[in-house]
This record gives structure tokens, sequence and C-alpha cells, in this order.
């Protein structure tokens, strides 16, 4: 009995992945660092504030970690409200949520500053009984902490939880958590897709799939 919904937001509900090849390039670039194409495998399921601390200790940054993070949010907060659309099929999934008193939270390992961008911009806020970043619990994903979190504060037990990932890590971390995961397409993730089928008990190309096919139920 699927009593809550757990959403990643990066690559899960919202398109935004693409973003942040660009933003790096940029930001690396300010210390005439090129982009290791290894980088983005490296940062999987970090927290925002775990992958500020790697940057620094990788590339041997000068500034702090506030500053690191805070670049950041500048450079991706225009995209995050502007210009990235949210996944086909969440803004049915939620309404069914809604309708069949189906709670919805999200989990996420980005800054609060972005993911609340990025909710305001469509209008979303009432959608969610709770917002959680990856900073705000001692380990990211794939440990199972922010998923169990987000569940308590939804008041829900974990097993009555169904999570939305795109990444290894992250459906590790909903596994990790004792709860059902659903893996979510993304252009991003395909070299994953066999792994992904593999770890997940659902996958999803839109988010009406699971509706028609009962998996709310």
């Amino acid at each position: 009995m699927i009593e809550a919904v757990i959403f990643d937001l990066d690559g899960s509900m919202v398109d935004s992945m693409w973003i942040w090849r660009s933003i790096d390039i940029e930001y690396l670039g300010k210390f005439g660092i090129p982009l290791p194409e290894n980088l983005q495998a490296c940062i999987e399921g970090m927290s925002f504030s775990e992958t500020a601390a790697y940057f620094k200790e990788r590339f041997s940054l000068p500034d702090n970690l506030d500053t690191i993070k805070a670049d950041w949010n500048r450079m991706a907060g225009d995209k995050y409200a502007h210009e990235v659309p949210v996944k086909e099929g969440v803004r049915e999934l939620l309404n069914y949520c809604s309708a069949h008193g189906i709670k919805a939270g999200i989990a996420t390992s980005n800054s609060r500053e972005l993911v609340e961008n990025v909710v305001r911009a469509h209008q979303m806020e009432s959608c969610f009984g709770c917002i959680m970043t990856a900073c705000e619990v001692e380990k990211g994903k794939p440990a199972p902490d922010i998923y169990l979190a987000v569940a308590k504060e939804l008041a829900v037990a974990p097993e009555n939880c169904l999570v939305f990932e795109d990444i290894i890590p992250g459906i590790q971390a909903g596994k990790a958590a004792g709860m059902k995961v659903c893996a979510v397409y993304d252009e991003y993730s395909t070299h994953q897709d066999e792994e992904k089928h593999r770890l997940a008990d659902y996958y999803t190309y839109r988010f009406t799939e699971l509706i028609e096919e009962g998996v709310l139920a």
C-alpha cells in the first residue's frame, strides 16, 4: 500500500542535469581547470555540501565552502527558475496522489535555494508535505538517511513509500531505506539503464504510466 511518494529532484522530477555540465565548465574555467570527463560519476549522490568539499579538495580551490556553494547557487538560480521543466507526467501524478490521499515529498542532493526556486516557479509548493536536502542529514546518497528523514516527516512507514530516482546511488538509498523504488528514465543516465532496471522495483519513461498500470493503487 503506497501512502507516500518521494521524489529525487534532478533528473527525476525535473529535467535539469544538462545545466550542470555547463556550470562546471564555467566554474572550473575561472580557475584555469578543464572539466574532467569522469567528474559527474565521482559526485553522483553527494549532497550539495559534500560536492563543494569534494571540489575544494580535488581541485585545490582557494575559496571556502560557503563561497563555492554561493557561486553555484548564483550560477544555477535563474536557470532553475526559468529554464528547468518538470518531467512528463509529474503534475498528473501529483494530482492523482492528492486526489487519493497519498502524501508527497522531495529528497534532493541539491541546495534548498535551488529546489525551492524550481518548485516555486512551477507553482507546486502546496503539492509537497516535506522538502529536504541531503545537507540536512548525516550522510548523502547512497546512504538511506534522507529518505528515512522525509518518511518520518511525512509520518509514513518506509515500506509504504515509493521513491523516484534516476541514478544508481539514489536507487540504492531508497532500497536501503526499505522503500519501493521506481527508476526514472533520464538522458544523462542512460548508460546506467541496465543496472537501474536490475536494482529498482519499477522503471518509467513517463509518470502517467504508473497511474495507468495501477502501481499506486
